[in-house]
C-alpha cells in the first residue's frame, strides 16, 4: 500500500480543512508539531503492518487524512511571520531608523502613492516582515523603484481595521499578505541607501520598466499602454478607474488579470513555436524544460500573483504531462497545483482571484462538455460561437454565487463580451508580444504600432458600450456566506442530477431547494429589525435608522453618495429604500432614547432622561454637568468632532466612570 493510491482530491481537502482550521483557531505550534510527528510515525507503522496483507485497512486512510489536516495546521503557522521572533512586529520601533526595501508597485490612492516594502533593519537589528509605505504625493516626488533601499526615522502605524458596518477590511486583506504594519512619509524623509538590483522582483520591475520605456517612445495613447501592461504584463496600476469599471461591469474583468486563459494561450504558442525540437534525440524532455522555464519567467515577471501563480503551477503539470504522453486527469491536475501553491502559499486559499480562477475552471470542465452537446450547429462560425457561448455559461455557472457575495452585481451581458473578445484574445496576445520584442530591437513598424493601437481601443470601446447598457447590469444584490454555500450545494446537486438522471440526485437537489429558500427566510427574518447606527465620518455626521427594510439617514451630507460605506451597509442589510434627513435632537428606538448635542451645545430635557447621549460637531459644554444632570448610560462621539474635545471628554467620562465610545478608535456605534 502506497500514500500515492489514495486520491490527491482528498489530500487536497485535507489540507484545506487544516488550513481553514489554523486560520481561525489559534494553536500552539508546539501542540501541532508533536501531533503530527505522532501520527507521521504512526502512519509509517501502518505502511509496514499492512505492506504485505491483500486487503486494505481503513486506519491507514484515516491516519493519512489526519495527518494531512495537521500538515496543513502547521504550513499555515510555519507561514505566519508574527511568530517569527526576528520580525519587526516584535521589536520596538519607536524613534529609531527604519531600513527598507521597495518590494511592488500598488495603485495609488488619492493622496498617497503606495508600496509593498521588506523591512530589513530596525536602527542595527536585522528584521524581516512586509509592511505597507505611504508616501505622500506632490508634483516633484518620483515614483519609488523595485529594490531600491531607503532609511526613514518615520515610526509604524496600524493598519485602521473596518470601522463601519460592512465595510471592505482592508487591515483583513493585507494580513492574509502578511502585511501587517504601516509607514506614513513625506518625501523629504526618505533617504535612498542603494539603488541595485537584490532580488527577482527588482529584476522583473527592471525588465517591465524597460518594455514600457519602449513603447512610449512609440507614443501609444495611456489606455492602450495601461491595458498592455495588464493583458502581458500582469500589472494593473496605471488602467483608469472609468475603464476598469468598464470591464467589471461588462463581464469581462477577468481578461485584464494574466490568468489560466492568458497562460494556456501563451503554452499554445510556445507550443507551436517549440514544435521542431520534438524531431531530435530528447527533444520532449527540452522542449519541457524550455516550456516551464519560460512559464515561470513569465510569472515573475508578471508580479507572481495569486491568478498567475496558479495558472502557471497547474499548466506547467499539464505542459509535463502532455509531452510525457502520460494520461493526466483535469480534477487531479488542479487538485495537484492546488495542494502545491497552497504548501508554499497557504494563504492563498483566501484570495478572491485564486477562488474565482479554479472554481470557473471546475465549472467548466465538468458544465461545458455537456451543454455543447444540447446543439451542434453544422456551421462552422455557429459552432465556434456556440463553444465559447457554453464556456461562457459554464464558467458563470461556477462562479456566480461567490462573485455575488464579493461584487454584489452580475453582468447579463458577459456572455457578449466572452463570444466577441475570447476568439480573439490569442491573437492580441500574439500581437502584443510580437510588438513588445519588435519594440525592444527598435524595430517597431508604425502601422503596427496604429493597427494594434486600433484593436486595444475597440476593444476598450466595446466595454464601454456593454457597460452603459444599464439593464443587463444587476447591482447591489445581498448575498452572505451562507446563501453562498447553500447556492453550490444546489449547483452540485443540479450538476449531478443532470448527468445521472436517479432519484438519489434528485431527493439531494431538492433539499438543496430548501436550505438555500430556509437560508434566504432566516436571512430576511434576521434583517426584518429596528437598529440606529452611528456611523463614522471624518468631519461630518451620519446616523442610520434602520426599519425592516427601509433606512432612514440622519445627517449634514450635501448628498448621500458623498458617504459610500452608506451603500455597503444598505447591501448588508437588503434595504430597499433609503430617506434622508436633517439631524433631529432626539430620536427614539423601542426602549432606547438618544439625546444629540450639536455645536450649540443646547440640551434641554424636561420630559425623559436620554439613554444615549451623541456628541457632534465639537459643542462647549461642561462633561461633568451634563453628566450630573442627565445621567446617561453611554457617552458617543463621532468623527464630526475635534479631536482634543474627544481626548477631553473622554478623561472625564473615565473620572465619572461612565462608558465612552469615539467612533474614530472603536467604530460604529450600533443600538438594537
Amino acid at each position: 500500500m502506497r500514500l500515492l493510491n489514495f486520491s490527491i482530491i482528498k489530500l487536497t481537502t485535507c489540507l484545506v480543512i487544516g488550513i481553514l482550521i489554523a486560520f481561525f483557531i489559534a494553536i500552539p505550534v508546539s501542540i501541532i508539531l508533536y501531533t503530527t510527528v505522532f501520527l507521521l510515525l504512526v502512519l509509517t507503522l501502518l505502511f509496514f503492518i499492512s505492506k504485505n496483507k491483500s486487503t486494505k485497512t481503513v486506519w491507514f486512510g484515516i491516519v493519512s487524512f489526519l495527518t494531512m489536516i495537521c500538515i496543513g495546521l502547521l504550513v499555515t503557522n510555519f507561514h505566519n511571520e508574527k511568530l517569527n521572533n526576528s520580525n519587526y512586529t516584535n521589536i520596538d520601533s519607536n524613534k529609531k531608523l527604519i531600513t527598507f526595501r521597495i518590494r511592488s508597485t500598488l495603485k495609488s490612492g488619492n493622496y498617497n502613492d503606495k508600496y509593498i516594502i521588506d523591512v530589513l533593519k530596525i536602527a542595527d537589528v536585522s528584521v524581516s516582515g512586509k509592511a505597507l509605505l505611504n508616501v505622500s504625493r506632490d508634483s516633484l516626488n518620483k515614483v519609488l523603484k523595485v529594490d531600491n533601499v531607503y532609511v526613514t526615522s518615520e515610526g509604524f502605524q496600524p493598519i485602521v481595521a473596518t470601522i463601519n458596518p460592512y465595510q471592505f477590511n482592508y487591515r483583513s486583506y493585507l494580513e492574509k499578505q502578511y502585511v501587517f504594519k504601516q509607514l506614513y512619509v513625506k518625501p523629504v524623509r526618505l533617504f535612498r541607501v542603494s539603488e541595485n538590483k537584490h532580488t527577482i522582483f527588482g529584476y522583473a520591475d527592471f525588465v517591465r520598466e524597460t518594455i514600457n520605456t519602449k513603447l512610449k517612445f512609440y507614443d501609444f495613447e495611456p489606455d492602450v499602454l495601461a491595458i498592455i501592461n495588464a493583458l502581458i504584463l500582469g500589472q494593473r496600476q496605471d488602467l483608469s478607474k472609468d475603464i476598469y469599471d468598464s470591464y467589471t461591469d461588462a463581464g469581462a474583468v477577468h481578461i485584464l488579470a494574466v490568468s489560466g486563459l492568458h497562460v494556456a494561450l501563451i503554452l499554445l504558442l510556445l507550443n507551436f513555436a517549440l514544435k521542431p525540437l520534438k524531431r531530435f534525440k530528447y527533444g520532449k524532455e527540452i522542449t519541457i524544460l524550455i516550456l516551464v522555464v519560460l512559464m515561470w519567467s513569465f510569472a515573475i515577471i508578471a508580479g507572481l500573483s495569486a491568478s498567475v501563480t496558479r495558472a502557471v503551477t497547474m499548466f506547467s503539470i499539464i505542459a509535463i504531462g502532455m509531452h510525457l504522453r502520460r494520461p493526466t486527469n483535469i480534477y487531479n491536475t488542479l487538485a495537484i497545483s492546488i495542494f502545491v501553491l497552497l504548501l508554499f502559499k497557504p494563504l492563498f486559499l483566501f484570495d478572491v482571484g485564486f477562488q474565482l480562477s479554479y472554481l470557473a475552471v471546475i465549472a467548466i470542465v465538468a458544465i461545458q462538455p455537456r451543454l455543447v452537446k444540447l446543439w451542434q450547429p453544422k456551421n462552422f462560425i455557429l459552432s465556434k460561437v456556440w463553444d465559447y457561448f457554453t464556456v461562457g455559461i459554464a464558467a458563470q455557472f461556477g462562479v456566480v454565487p461567490i462573485s455575488l457575495y464579493y461584487f454584489h452585481q452580475f453582468p447579463g451581458l458577459f456572455f457578449v463580451a466572452n463570444v466577441i473578445i475570447i476568439p480573439f484574445l490569442g491573437f492580441i496576445l500574439a500581437i502584443g508580444i510580437l510588438v513588445i520584442i519588435l519594440a525592444l530591437c527598435n524595430a517597431l513598424p508604425k502601422f503596427l504600432v496604429v493597427g494594434f493601437g486600433f484593436i486595444i481601443s475597440s476593444m476598450n470601446d466595446l466595454m464601454k458600450w456593454l457597460s452603459l447598457q444599464e439593464r443587463f447590469l444587476f447591482k447591489d444584490i445581498s448575498f452572505n456566506g451562507w446563501q453562498v454555500i447553500t447556492a453550490y450545494l444546489f449547483a452540485i446537486a443540479f450538476v449531478q442530477l443532470a448527468i445521472h438522471k436517479n432519484y438519489k440526485w434528485m431527493k439531494f437537489t431538492l433539499v438543496s431547494v430548501l436550505l438555500f429558500q430556509g437560508v434566504n427566510l432566516h436571512t430576511k427574518y434576521n434583517n426584518n429589525t429596528e437598529t440606529l447606527t452611528i456611523f463614522h465620518k471624518s468631519r461630518l455626521t451620519v446616523i442610520g435608522q434602520k426599519h425592516k427594510f427601509n433606512l432612514d439617514v440622519y445627517s449634514n451630507l450635501d448628498s448621500l453618495s458623498q458617504f459610500s460605506n452608506l451603500k455597503d451597509y444598505a447591501i448588508g442589510n437588503t434595504i430597499a429604500e433609503i430617506n434622508a434627513y436633517k439631524t433631529p435632537s432626539f430620536i427614539q428606538i423601542e426602549n432606547n432614547t438618544l439625546l444629540i448635542i450639536d455645536s450649540l451645545g443646547v440640551y434641554n430635557v424636561k420630559q425623559q432622561k436620554p439613554d444615549h447621549i451623541l456628541l457632534i460637531q465639537s459643542p462647549r459644554i461642561n462633561m461633568s454637568r451634563l453628566i450630573d444632570s442627565l445621567q446617561p448610560k453611554q457617552i458617543i462621539a463621532d468623527g464630526s468632532n475635534y479631536k482634543s474635545y474627544v481626548a477631553r471628554w473622554r478623561v472625564t467620562c473615565i473620572k465619572q466612570k461612565i462608558p465612552f465610545h469615539y467612533t474614530g478608535e472603536k467604530g460604529a456605534f450600533v443600538i438594537d
